[in-house]
């Protein structure tokens, strides 16, 4: 049986729909529309690892209403039946700038830039928040705990705790980009050429007469890829001496055992009794693999107590980000056109924060000559140059703070995606995208990188896009 090709057009709100169809009524739906997809600040994130990139790519890709859609949209009886028959050719028809998958991105940037008619716009506004703020905060948590480990690995254990397949599956992605080194997720593995890790349960060693039988059935069965899950019964009595046991007639037999995996107890004072029992056994190189409830936080108290832990398999924390369930997403209008004429839009309100930065924008990172470390970002409106030398930055809100460097190095972050409706960017293979993400992150000082009070980056606005925002803040007065 053939599988029905995924098409998620009809993932959208009904709002969606409701509005398109007023735009369509009214005449209004083919003025050209900008928005921008970023997140606001929330006093946990200090920064994010942008991704969904890819699937965003094939979302837009594949807009298209079939007649079942058609059928069960007439069935609502509030959309028009003009509607709904120029419904029928609906495709993409505009063009979507984003940065890069990996790319570190800060509160207020426009991670994506929508600009097209109004109608195709305000459709695509749900599902692209929903792909690209679930695995952009999948990978910043991936990012926090890769960071928390140091040089210690990071694996994904989390699909069975996932709120459904699809979280199960993009977050194991999204995690792979935050810098994890696999997955216990197959069809994740599968689909995106990740490394799947895994050994075995509990209920292996409890389906057996005794621990050690179930450990010498793994061992006959697994020979070079032996790591045994010691915790079932008593880790320090029982489980590692057991596995010991295995270990020496497998290095005997002239095989190389993994390890061992702790899931429950005082990680810290377990992991160092056993690597000193391992030691002393003559298993220096054997790993101990840790898991259990773990994040960013519990794995620096780890590190400060000196636990003796290889890799760490993280599950519940990561695939649902436990502290930071929403990354706050949002798609905002910052550009409309009528008769012809372009008018920047800006959300208004009491609440600094959520006062929206108006136009057609782009973002640039400058990057400070000699170190070539990343001193701050500067949104600027697309159609200005902004670059001079010497350059002045001026912080976003208080412009009495200015900076002004005479020589620097500057990448504008924004690669165009589609051009009147083509993709015309060739998404890179995942582990590309990692690479990337690696690289970008170091550019960073350690600083902006804290896990807690971190120093805030810096990120600005040109002259320009500030004397915009001004002129329509003094104009809503």
């Amino acid at each position: 049986m053939q599988t029905k090709p995924r098409n998620l057009t009809m993932m959208t709100d009904l709002y969606q729909l409701t509005m398109m169809n007023g735009y369509f009524i009214d005449g209004t739906y083919r003025n050209e529309a900008v928005f921008d997809v970023f997140f606001r600040a929330n006093g946990q994130l200090n920064y994010a690892i942008a991704a969904g990139l890819e699937q965003a790519v094939d979302y837009i890709k594949k807009l298209s209403f079939g007649q079942e859609d058609l059928e069960y949209l007439r069935s609502l009886q509030i959309f028009s039946p003009d509607f709904i028959e120029y419904l029928r050719d609906f495709s993409f028809t505009g063009d979507i700038y984003s940065v890069e998958e990996g790319e570190v991105v800060f509160p207020g940037e426009p991670i994506m830039v929508v600009k097209a008619p109004l109608i195709e716009a305000q459709l695509i506004e749900t599902t692209l928040l929903n792909i690209v703020s679930h695995q952009t905060l999948i990978a910043t948590k991936a990012s926090r705990i890769v960071m928390a480990a140091g040089d210690k690995a990071v694996v994904e254990f989390g699909l069975r705790r996932a709120q459904g397949p699809d979280a199960g599956i993009y977050g194991a992605r999204a995690s792979i980009i935050g810098g994890c080194k696999g997955t216990s997720n197959v069809l994740a593995g599968q689909m995106f050429q990740i490394d799947v890790k895994g050994t075995h349960s509990h209920s292996w060693v409890m389906s057996y007469p005794s621990e050690l039988e179930a450990f010498e059935a793994f061992a006959r069965m697994y020979p070079d890829n032996c790591l045994l899950l010691v915790d079932t019964f008593d880790t320090l009595k029982s489980g590692v001496p057991n596995a010991i046991k295995v270990f020496r007639r497998l290095r005997a037999a002239g095989h190389k055992p993994v390890g061992i995996r702790l899931d429950s107890g005082d990680l810290a004072y377990l992991s160092k009794k056993a690597r000193a029992m391992l030691d002393e056994a003559g298993f220096s190189d054997a790993i101990i693999f840790a898991s259990n409830d773990i994040d960013e936080n519990l794995i620096a108290q780890l590190r400060l107590q000196d636990a003796k832990i290889d890799v760490y398999g993280v599950g519940t924390k990561l695939i649902t980000s436990h502290d930071m369930p929403s990354l706050g997403g949002v798609y905002k209008l910052a550009e409309i056109e009528r008769d012809g004429v372009r008018y920047p839009r800006m959300k208004f309100s009491d609440t600094t924060e959520k006062i929206t930065n108006p136009g057609f924008k782009t973002i640039y990172r400058i990057y400070e000559k000699g170190s070539g470390k990343a001193f701050a970002d500067l949104i600027a409106l697309r159609d200005e140059q902004p670059l001079t030398k010497p350059l002045t930055l001026t912080h976003a809100v208080d412009r009495w703070k200015q900076t002004t460097f005479a020589d620097y190095d500057a990448r504008c972050l924004h690669k165009q995606i589609f051009a009147r409706g083509k993709c015309v960017y060739e998404c890179p293979p995942l582990h590309d995208s990692v690479a990337f993400s690696a690289k970008e992150l170091a550019r960073f000082w350690d600083e902006y990188k804290r896990l807690s009070n971190p120093h805030i980056y810096k990120v600005d606005l040109s002259d320009a896009l500030y004397a915009l925002k001004l002129s329509l803040l003094e104009a809503n007065k």
